[in-house]
C-alpha cells in the first residue's frame, strides 16, 4: 500500500470511530435483527472486494481505450448496485452501518472517477483553419425553445455514476405533463430522467425509482413499495411516499415526503421538506397496500451524510407552512400526455 493510500485509509477509519461514538436514534420501539444486520454487511463486504479487484484491475487494460470504457461501465453498474443494496436494506439497518456504507460507495466512485482521469486522455484541443460558411449562417439568433436538460446544462451540480436503466419511463422532454397510471398493478422500476419544465404525474405503486436530471419540475408519486433514488435536480418540487429515499446533487428543491425510514441527503443544498401532499381517487387503498398507510414524521428527520456535525445541518430546512403548496390533488389526468 502506498503512502497517499495509507493517509487516506487512516483517514476513513478515523471518521469511521467519529461517527461510530454518535448517539444513535431510531424511530420505532423495535430493534433491528442482528442477523439481517450481519447478512448486508457480509454481502455488502464480498461487492465491495470485487469492486475493489475490479478497479486494481484497471491498469492492466490501460493500452486499449475501447475495453477500458466497457471495464469502467461494468464498475459504475457494480457500484450502482451496491448502492441500491444500501438503499434497499437501510430501513432495518442502525444508522451508523448506514453512512458507513454509503461513505463506502462514495468513496468507491471518486476512485472510479479518478482512474477514469488518469487513464482515458482528454481529445487534444485544436485549432481550425477554415470556417464553413453553413455555420455563419446558422449563427442568426433563433427564438428560444425549451430543451432538454443534459450534463452540460448542469455544469454547476456534481458528476454522478448514473447507471442508464432499460426501465419503463418519462426520457428527455420539456415542457409537458406526463402522466402514468398503474392502477391494479405494480411495476418493477420507473425511471424519469432528463425533463425540463414538465409536470410528471403517477398514479399507483411502483417498486422503485430512480430520478435523475431534472429542471423546474414537479413530481407528484404514488406510493413506492421500495426505494427512492433522486440525483440531480434544481428548482424542482417532488410529493412522494416511499420506504427509502436518497437525494443526490439537488439544489433549490421542496421534497413533501412520507417515508418509513430517513431521508439521506449529500451534496445538496437549499432543499426544504414538508409532509406528503397527495391526492388522488384511491390513494389511501395503495398506500395501505405499499404499508405507507402511517404518517411516521419522519419527513423531518433529514440526514445529511456531507454533514457529520452535532448541529443542525445548513443545507436543509423545514419548508414553511405557508409557503407550502397544499394539497396536489391529481385525480384529473385526462390532459396529460403518456408514454412509455
Amino acid at each position: 500500500m502506498d503512502e497517499e493510500a495509507e493517509k487516506q485509509q487512516k483517514k476513513h477509519l478515523a471518521m469511521l470511530e467519529r461517527l461510530a461514538k454518535r448517539p444513535q436514534t431510531r424511530s420505532g420501539n423495535s430493534e433491528p435483527s442482528s442477523e439481517s444486520t450481519s447478512s448486508f454487511l457480509s454481502r455488502f463486504s464480498h461487492l465491495k472486494t470485487s469492486i475493489d479487484s475490479q478497479l486494481a484491475h484497471s491498469h492492466s487494460l490501460s493500452s486499449d481505450p475501447s475495453q477500458l470504457k466497457l471495464h469502467f461501465h461494468n464498475i459504475s453498474a457494480s457500484i450502482s448496485d451496491l448502492e441500491k443494496l444500501v438503499a434497499e436494506n437501510s430501513y432495518f439497518l442502525p444508522s451508523y452501518d448506514v453512512r458507513t456504507s454509503l461513505k463506502t460507495v462514495s468513496d468507491l466512485k471518486h476512485a472510479l472517477d479518478d482512474l477514469n482521469s488518469q487513464l482515458i486522455p482528454k481529445k487534444k484541443f485544436t485549432f481550425k483553419n477554415k470556417t464553413n460558411k453553413k455555420d455563419n449562417d446558422s449563427a442568426i439568433p433563433q427564438p428560444k425553445q425549451p430543451q432538454p436538460p443534459n450534463n452540460r446544462d448542469f455544469g454547476s451540480l456534481d458528476k454522478t455514476n448514473f447507471v442508464e436503466r432499460d426501465s419503463p419511463g418519462f426520457r428527455n422532454k420539456a415542457g409537458e405533463v406526463l402522466v402514468q397510471e398503474f392502477r391494479g398493478s405494480e411495476v418493477g422500476e420507473f425511471t424519469v430522467s432528463d425533463l425540463d419544465s414538465c409536470e410528471v404525474r403517477i398514479i399507483g405503486c411502483v417498486r422503485a425509482l430512480f430520478v435523475h436530471r431534472l429542471r423546474n419540475c414537479r413530481v407528484y408519486v404514488g406510493p413506492v413499495t421500495g426505494s427512492i433514488l433522486i440525483e440531480e435536480v434544481e428548482g424542482c418540487v417532488f410529493a412522494v411516499a416511499s420506504h427509502q429515499i436518497r437525494i443526490h446533487g439537488a439544489r433549490r428543491s421542496d421534497f413533501y415526503l412520507r417515508v418509513r425510514s430517513r431521508p439521506i441527503i449529500e451534496d445538496s443544498n437549499g432543499v426544504r421538506f414538508a409532509p406528503y401532499c397527495l391526492s388522488y381517487k384511491g390513494i389511501e387503498e395503495d398506500l395501505r397496500g405499499a404499508g405507507l398507510d402511517a404518517e411516521t414524521g419522519n419527513w423531518a428527520n433529514v440526514d445529511d451524510f456531507r454533514w457529520l456535525r452535532a448541529v443542525q445541518s445548513p443545507n436543509w430546512s423545514i419548508l414553511p407552512e405557508n409557503e407550502r403548496i397544499g394539497i396536489a390533488d391529481i385525480s384529473n389526468s385526462e390532459n396529460g400526455n403518456k408514454e412509455i
